[in-house]
């Protein structure tokens, strides 16, 4: 027996309703396009202020480039009679390098070997346990790390082992805290893009866990690794208030890591507002910023790099 054929029911359009929909596809469109045209805006616009600025100092003022990356003395007030200001900033880039490296070269095994730790070893209520531990370091503020510092670490460095306790020890100490999260976290997401397959494979020929995560697992995710590596090493070069607390601002060359010191942000905080605009060391300042902008520049070209070779590679 034959089912008689149905016949759909013509779809009716809606003239109105299309011409709605065709509005507000274009709306969409067009604020997509807008916000990616202010998000470039944005980022042209710091670029040519904060280069305009800092180039001054050498275009306008006739600073000469060596003197100023090479120097080690900072003497804004110097008179006339003893040959005018002098702005030497080696001793700070010195300062943000030391403290960046060396916290980087703290926090990278420790967060690495933890998110290895919450991704392989741990049972699931050890993750449960850690994750939020990770996640509140990454929300306690800059001046807490900074007050934390100065009240237990200072004094602790000066008592037991040496010098003033405002240090760059203080402030590789301080910002290993700080990066810390940042690295465990990066960590943690590129240990689980690992696809359990390549596990499950090593486990079938006889591998231990242990075999397994370090021929394996680690060497897979060594291009995550380091690009966590990178934004940790990214935050600590432009932290500015938690180190200028525990750091001494010094202007001299540190010679230890027992002495005080400064770093690039630091040198800026504390001058900037005390400087008049369009002056030799308002424009010294900016330069310094711009250090600090080209430097954020390689790090983020850096991950991309690393990004794309990993990509290539798996």
């Amino acid at each position: 027996m034959s089912l008689p054929a149905t016949r759909s029911p013509e779809l009716k359009t809606n003239p109105s309703h299309m011409k709605f929909e065709k509005l507000r596809g274009t709306f969409g469109y067009s604020l997509t396009i807008l916000s990616v045209f202010i998000i470039l805006l944005a980022v042209i616009s710091i670029y040519i202020f904060v280069f305009s600025k800092g180039l001054s100092t050498f275009f306008v003022d006739k600073l000469h480039l060596w003197d100023f990356l090479s120097g080690t003395e900072w003497n804004p007030t110097r008179s006339e009679e003893a040959g005018g200001p002098v702005f030497g900033v080696f001793a700070f880039i010195y300062g943000s390098f030391v403290v960046t490296f060396l916290a980087a070269a703290i926090a990278a095994p420790i967060g690495i070997g933890s998110a290895i730790f919450m991704t392989e070893i741990a049972p699931k209520w050890g993750r449960k346990l850690l994750q939020p531990v990770v996640e509140l370091l990454v929300g306690i503020p800059s001046v807490v790390y900074g007050f934390t510092g100065l009240t237990l670490l200072v004094p602790f460095i000066r008592e037991h082992i040496g010098g003033l306790g405002f240090s760059l020890l203080a402030g590789v100490i301080v910002l290993s805290i700080m990066i810390l999260p940042t690295i465990t976290s990066i960590s943690v997401d590129t240990l689980l893009t690992v696809s359990p397959e390549i596990k499950a494979g090593s486990y079938a020929l006889g591998a231990t866990r242990w075999q397994t995560i370090w021929r394996l697992i680690m060497r897979a995710s060594a291009p995550g690794f380091v690009t966590a590596v990178i934004f940790g090493m990214a935050r600590a070069f432009g932290e500015a208030l938690a180190v200028q607390m525990v750091i001494g601002n010094s202007k001299r060359m540190p010679t230890s890591l027992l002495d005080p010191g400064s770093t690039i942000t630091s040198v800026i905080t504390m001058n900037m507002g005390n400087t008049v605009p369009g002056t030799l060391e308002n424009n010294v300042l900016w330069s310094l910023a711009l250090i600090l902008l080209l430097m954020s520049t390689v790090f983020i070209f850096a991950v991309r790099l690393i990004g794309q070779r990993g990509r290539l590679m798996s």
